[in-house]
């Protein structure tokens, strides 16, 4: 990271890893031992190895939560395997070919991976890059829009002998609802049939876009754009969003003393924010992700804002900790932001206000900590109205 510009770089899959190398993975339960070759995929996505009878097994790199070489990789246990390996001959150069890669959903239940290469001093360098993806910080913190594409890269890797797609994967990926995914293909021109698959031209990026929505769709979303706008254009210019703001979003209950109704140059900053993409000073249509850069900085896992959706752009980053979003707009519940913005839900798309004007900070509701009224008890009491 430079010192000038201190801007996360996303990881970068070297060549070697993308190519290539051939191992024997062997395993201590079953004491077998077959021969495959281990790649990287040029996104840095999965490790996953190709069996010789072209079997691909993956490994999501997030999984993955050590890589061991040498003294430290795993040797086998099982006699049959030790001589396979002649382990039990003096001059073997078993640990000077031996990598382990540990992989598992926290650091209990792990599973380990063992390999071990044709040529000497190979698992270390592979060991060493596998872990420098794994604990790079955006690989464990990246957008919404990157689980996507993981999504994209394993369907278009996991093809047939004929170099298609099989479509009983994408039911093996979204298993939820067989019909709804069946619906999208037909929706996007793509074959449907179970023993069916399509050819990975005829489904590029902008064909998965449209896929994902028609198979989780945002009526609700597309309302807000079509019921504040004349013409329902795709995105909202000022005065649609001020409208969207001041009268839908807003609880109508609020005190227009308190809590004004948004002016025109709040309503602007929001526009002009980096989260939200700017194009000719309106807001363009959230109903699908939105990308996030190459060098963007890392969000907290789960709370991204650039590569969520209009209600998640505009609701939870303004609302603080201790209020839900107890009138969703869109029909669902929306995780609260960070604390300190704005108290209540029907302004929470306002910034510039002070901290303490909220309800739960107003002088009249709540006493000043630092000045408690002692009860009775000599314990601490609120003063209420």
């Amino acid at each position: 990271m430079s010192l000038l510009s201190p801007v996360l770089q996303p990881p970068q899959v070297k060549a070697y890893l993308s190519q290539g190398e051939r191992f024997i993975k062997w395993d201590d339960d079953t004491a077998l031992a077959s021969p495959v070759i281990l790649r990287v995929d040029p996104k840095g996505y999965y490790l996953y190895w190709t069996h010789q009878s072209k079997e691909m097994e993956f490994l999501d790199i997030t999984s993955i939560r050590d890589t061991r070489f040498g003294k430290f990789a795993k040797t086998p246990k099982s006699q049959k395997l030790r001589d396979v390996f002649n382990m039990d001959f003096p001059d073997n150069h078993f640990l000077l070919k031996a990598l382990t890669v540990v992989s598992g959903p926290d650091m209990v239940e792990l599973t380990f991976h063992n390999f071990v290469s044709y040529k000497e001093n190979v698992g270390k360098d592979w060991a060493e890059d596998l872990l420098a993806l794994a604990k790079h910080p955006l690989t464990s913190n990246a957008p919404r829009s990157t689980f996507l594409d993981k999504i994209l890269v394993k369907l278009k890797m996991q093809v047939n002998p004929e170099g298609k797609i099989p479509v009983k994967n994408f039911f093996q990926m979204f298993p939820a609802d067989r019909k709804r995914v069946e619906a999208a293909l037909s929706a996007c021109h793509l074959a449907k049939g179970k023993n069916d698959a399509i050819n990975p031209e005829d489904f590029p990026e902008s064909v998965y876009k449209s896929f994902l929505m028609n198979l989780c769709p945002r009526p609700e979303i597309d309302e807000i754009f079509t019921s504040h706008h004349a013409k329902a254009k795709p995105y909202m210019t000022k005065e649609h969003l001020s409208k969207f703001i001041n009268q839908k979003q807003r609880d109508s209950r609020l005190n227009s003393m308190l809590f004004p109704p948004a002016r025109p140059e709040q309503v602007q900053r929001l526009i002009d924010k980096p989260a939200v993409t700017r194009r000719h000073g309106v807001v363009p249509l959230w109903a699908g992700e939105q990308r996030s850069g190459p060098g963007q900085a890392p969000a907290a896992p789960g709370h991204d804002t650039a590569a969520q959706s209009l209600l998640h752009q505009l609701l939870p980053q303004h609302l603080p900790h201790s209020r839900p979003v107890l009138r969703p707009v869109l029909g669902r519940d929306v995780p609260p932001g960070p604390a300190g913005r704005l108290p209540l839900r029907g302004a929470g798309l306002l910034e510039g206000e002070a901290p303490g004007r909220g309800a739960h900070h107003h002088p009249r509701l709540h006493h000043d900590h630092r000045h408690p009224v002692q009860g009775s008890s000599g314990s601490h009491c609120r003063k209420r109205l």
